[in-house]
């Protein structure tokens, strides 16, 4: 392993471990919530927001993000990269639980 992949692995843990400790605030429901629905909310709105259903779905969103970055940190260190394919269905979990999430709490909001 070169000095580049082995910055590069490190970078990417590092990511990896920023993501997970942003999911793990988020699920106690702590800090700025980091999420589209209450960043482009008016702050009338974000007083009235219900942000449990936010808070849980950007927790979730993060799980999903971290566990791309740490595959491919993996996929450095062990230097195979048929193991970044497994950043695909990890993706595609976070773009459909995002899209599918945000539609069931509009309908609740409603």
């Amino acid at each position: 392993m070169t000095g580049t992949e082995l910055a590069a692995a490190i970078l990417l843990f590092a990511v990896a471990g920023l993501l997970l400790f942003f999911a793990i605030r988020h699920f106690r429901e702590r800090g700025r919530l980091l999420n589209n629905a209450y960043l482009y909310a008016s702050k009338e709105e974000r007083e009235t927001m219900d942000k449990k259903p936010h808070y849980r779905q950007s927790a979730i969103v993060f799980c999903f993000l971290s566990g791309v970055f740490l595959v491919l940190g993996l996929a450095i260190v062990l230097q195979n990269d048929k193991i970044e394919l497994l950043e695909i269905p990890l993706m595609a979990g976070a773009v459909i639980y995002a899209v599918v999430s945000s539609a069931r709490i509009k309908k609740r909001g409603e």
